[in-house]
């Protein structure tokens, strides 16, 4: 049934949907998602764990109550998470509602799929940041170097619900499916003993968020597309890539036309146009910054990485250093393994820090006071010392990596 979908005819409206969605079948996929993904209890404090142990009776309530027309959605608990220096709202559904928002997504999202640009990158199955970051690399090579950064402002919070339930009714005519997608998108939110209903936005922790969020920026990528700009997009980080200024320019004002008329905003202080083969004037694109012909790691990128290493070697660690390295080593193999393009230096000053780090752990391990910086350290535990416990390296990684192309 799932993949008949895909076939649907370009264009045409979708009729008698929400009987797939309610079919035991498609909730039992959408629960081994949910399942698979783990993640917190919602407001009715059921766990995970707890919906496996009775899941066929839950399930079955669930497909009755979609069939009936009687099921609601609970409210969203709200928590928030860290981002940069600030916090991010990050909305909570209870485990129910993530099935069934689960089994939603896979009825729907073919139809949208098959109409979806080729420069959309964000949230889709068999796309992914490197994708993007190899087509834009592709672009600068060829000479497209003066380039619009564009950053939407509070894009998930700021979606206009009527307008993206008329985008969604573009494909789909089943007021089954509409009216599951409204009451989703007006999902009362509760924080502490605080409860309301969203005026406008997509909560982000939503299963169904992410495709909402391309849904709605479908249209910006057709008329860029269209205009023979070349605009590369994960969810709402995009950047488009130019041959001259005025070219530049001009997308940028054929972008925030389109953004103003669908009740978005850009961010006035981090959109820009710049030729990036200057230094200054280059661009950030999914935790990289390509400046002056090179690809850094940008600044944020590097401090969440240390942050995650600190917490990982605090001095007072009472395990072993080898536990330590092996505790470590799934975080530094992770982050190299998306940020292995960056310049260089990037993985000597990070392999540099590391072993600081546990040179600290191992002074006082032995009640020596400092911070593992001075000579003496160094000598009693070398590079090579480290290496012996198998603590992974990016320098070497980078190195070996080169060899081999």
């Amino acid at each position: 049934m799932l993949a008949a979908l895909q076939t649907g005819v370009k264009g045409g409206k979708w009729h008698s949907l929400i009987d797939k969605v309610s079919r035991p079948e498609t909730l039992g996929l959408g629960w081994i998602q949910v399942e698979r993904n783990a993640g917190a209890a919602g407001v009715d404090r059921m766990s995970v764990e707890r919906f496996a142990q009775g899941r066929d009776c839950y399930l079955a309530e669930l497909a009755q109550a979609l069939r009936d027309g009687s099921y609601r959605p609970q409210p969203v608990r709200r928590v928030y998470i860290p981002k940069g220096k600030g916090q991010r709202p990050l909305g909570i559904p209870a485990v129910k509602d993530r099935v069934v928002q689960a089994a939603l997504k896979l009825v729907i999202e073919p139809i949208f799929e098959h109409e979806f640009e080729p420069r959309s990158y964000g949230f889709r199955q068999g796309l992914g940041c490197k994708d993007a970051l190899r087509e834009v690399d592709q672009y600068l090579k060829a000479g497209y170097c003066w380039v619009v950064d564009a950053d939407m402002q509070s894009y998930f919070d700021t979606i206009p619900h009527a307008s993206l339930l008329a985008k969604v009714g573009n494909r789909i005519a089943d007021g089954g499916v509409l009216g599951l997608v409204q009451r989703f998108l007006k999902q009362d939110i509760m924080e502490d003993m605080k409860r309301w209903t969203p005026m406008s936005g997509s909560p982000q922790g939503a299963v169904i968020s992410p495709l909402l969020a391309n849904i709605y920026l479908h249209e910006l990528d057709v008329e860029m597309r269209e205009a023979g700009l070349v605009m590369v997009r994960y969810a709402d980080d995009s950047v488009v890539l130019c041959r001259s200024r005025e070219e530049a320019e001009s997308a940028l004002a054929r972008m925030r036309a389109w953004v103003s008329a669908n009740g978005l905003t850009l961010h006035p202080d981090k959109t820009h146009v710049g030729d990036c083969r200057v230094e200054g004037q280059g661009f950030e694109f999914l935790g990289y910054r390509f400046e002056a012909g090179q690809r850094w790691v940008r600044k944020k990128s590097l401090m969440s990485l240390r942050d995650k290493i600190r917490i990982k070697t605090k001095r007072n660690e009472g395990n072993s250093i080898g536990y330590v390295i092996a505790a470590l080593n799934p975080t530094l193999k992770g982050w190299y393994g998306y940020f292995k393009h960056a310049h260089r230096f990037t993985f000597s000053s990070i392999d540099g820090f590391v072993r600081r780090r546990l040179r600290a752990i191992l002074r006082r391990q032995k009640h020596r006071p400092g911070q593992g910086h001075c000579q003496r350290d160094h000598k009693q535990w070398p590079n090579a010392f480290f290496a012996d416990l198998g603590l992974f390296t990016m320098h070497e990684a980078h190195i070996l990596a080169r060899q081999s192309r």
